[in-house]
């Protein structure tokens, strides 16, 4: 039975989440952003061809991704509490969210930006434009609707990440189901934090999509 005391922890709960995932998918996008573009620039056929500059990064972003999220908030634990002065709670918890996501968005960043037709980038470098120009005048505004649809993405896998933070006290829905749902076996606890992640993750999916469909340039008639 739902007492007022679960109720509220619920609300708290909610409220975590949808904090953690708003802050983390944030914070990563600022490191990720220019790691993407750093990744496609340099690339063998790139806009400024750097390869072994490219393989360190490429190195980098799957050593990132390989390490299993529940894992990497162990190992980084002396820079979560560096950071935000403890290890748990919601909080502290951004901390690695924003590491786990800085490679996977890096990646979905430069699978966007290798989309855009590359006749598109040769037009503007016969132009005369400047790598600088390109990224941020060609590449990224062709690329906007993949853009939006990868941070929709990005934005669903920091919620599955957040929830798994619960199992070691990282907050938000996922620490109230791991508490009440398998350590109290209180399943209508569990069901109830489950159907909520569910919606979160409809809204959000319902909201990039329409935000995507209204930028891509195919739809205008």
């Amino acid at each position: 039975m739902l007492t007022d005391g679960i109720i509220n922890e619920i609300i708290t709960g909610t409220i975590d989440t949808l904090y953690m995932t708003s802050f983390s998918t944030i914070f990563a996008y600022l490191f990720a952003f220019p790691l993407g573009i750093a990744l496609v620039v340099t690339k063998k056929d790139g806009l400024y061809p750097l390869v072994s500059i490219n393989r360190v990064l490429d190195f980098i972003v799957n050593i990132g991704r390989s390490i299993p999220f529940i894992i990497l908030i162990l190992l980084v634990i002396p820079i979560t509490k560096l950071i935000a002065g403890k290890s748990y709670g919601a909080t502290a918890t951004i901390v690695p969210l924003v590491i786990a996501a800085i490679p996977f968005i890096a990646r979905l960043i430069e699978s966007s930006l290798q989309e855009v037709d590359h006749g598109v980038v040769e037009a503007a470098q016969s132009m005369g434009a400047s790598i600088s120009e390109i990224i941020f005048k060609v590449l990224i505004p062709e690329a906007k609707t993949s853009l939006i649809v990868n941070a929709v993405i990005a934005a669903g896998t920091i919620i599955g990440y957040s929830a798994m933070a619960g199992a070691v006290g990282g907050g938000g829905l996922g620490d109230i189901a791991i508490r009440y749902g398998y350590e109290r076996y209180k399943a209508d606890v569990m069901i109830i934090t489950v159907v909520l992640l569910i919606i979160i993750m409809q809204l959000l999916q319902i909201i990039g999509t329409q935000i995507a469909i209204k930028t891509d340039k195919r739809n205008i008639r």
